[in-house]
């Protein structure tokens, strides 16, 4: 298991509160006794300690500067107003985090901070959907993708805007420690703990265009039956529509394609199946609708960057002694 103890956030005057909060809500949770998920040693940290100002009607009041990023695992920097308004030390933090090879992430329009730090030079990346062409347009050797919710590079993440803090800081530990303890995670903070699509369902559609919100009682049905077939057609006739229509409604409200939601989906039943369960790789991709264990190997290792066993014996709560691979 990767270890991940220490994590800073580095707080700027024009601090966006809700930017700030997803990751405090996320990372710095001092004590949840519902769960035995890992506490961290958080700080918030900013280039000159005392009043920070705020902009919604409050400022914050900090005590650690940059120093209390030196042995931080995991760097976060927060949005703020202002951030076109480079601070050089804060630069000069980004560079040394990500060199000494800390986790560096950047939350909606922090993202253009790595960006003129040199960091997202030759990386996908992403931020608030409002900012992208505007950082692709200042930063053309970056790989600007505006329609996700956040992107993980090496150990460089961006993240969109707002909410997408949340997802993206859900998305790192899971990555760092296994589908359980990011889903208890989410159950705790009262958010699902994964959201299918991008930020394309949150750009206002034009005129013209279907706007859906009408797919939740079938999203529901197919998790009810991943273990079946599931193509385009079967999922049109359970919804009443055609395959055109539902394939053009099921991206206007999901933000991708049904094949891609129920991939998405037979991959996070897979993770948990791989943590609490002692069925072997061949069972689970049964069980998920893979058919079998090298199509599960297939998906799992392009989305996860894993094969099925190793996650299964880094993440796994089932006692080896008892379970088949």
């Amino acid at each position: 298991m990767v270890s991940m103890q220490t994590v800073a956030v580095i707080v700027q005057d024009g601090v966006e509160p809700f930017g700030l909060g997803s990751l405090v809500e996320v990372w710095g949770e001092p004590y949840h006794p519902e769960d035995d998920n890992p506490v961290f040693d958080f700080r918030v940290c900013t280039p000159r300690p005392g009043r920070v100002r705020g902009r919604a009607g409050f400022d914050l009041h900090v005590d650690h500067g940059l120093e209390a990023i030196e042995d931080a695992d995991l760097v976060c920097f927060a949005p703020r107003h202002d951030f076109l308004d480079f601070d050089p030390a804060v630069l000069a933090s980004a560079r040394s985090s990500y060199e000494r090879g800390a986790i560096v992430y950047a939350h909606c329009s922090a993202s253009f901070m790595l960006a003129e730090a040199g960091l997202l030079d030759g990386r996908e990346c992403t931020t608030h959907w409002r900012y992208g062409e505007r950082l692709a347009r200042m930063y053309p050797k970056a790989i600007v993708r505006p329609d996700v919710l956040y992107v993980h590079d090496g150990n460089i993440l961006t993240g969109a805007g707002s909410a997408a803090g949340i997802d993206a800081s859900l998305h790192l530990m899971r990555q760092t420690f296994g589908a359980k303890v990011a889903s208890t995670t989410a159950r705790r903070i009262v958010v699902p703990p994964h959201r299918d699509g991008g930020q394309a369902q949150f750009v206002r559609t034009p005129m013209g265009q279907t706007e859906a919100d009408t797919l939740a009682p079938l999203l529901v049905w197919a998790s009810d039956h991943l273990d079946e077939p599931l193509p385009v057609e079967r999922l049109a006739a359970q919804a009443h529509m055609s395959a055109r229509t539902f394939a053009r409604r099921f991206r206007d409200e999901t933000g991708t394609t049904p094949l891609q939601w129920v991939t998405n989906q037979r991959l996070a039943l897979a993770e948990e199946m791989l943590e609490n369960s002692a069925l072997s790789v061949e069972q689970i991709a049964t069980r998920v609708g893979f058919g079998n264990a090298a199509t599960l190997r297939h998906h799992f290792s392009a989305a996860r960057g894993t094969t099925p066993v190793q996650y299964r014996r880094t993440f796994s709560t089932v006692d080896q002694s008892v379970r088949a691979v």
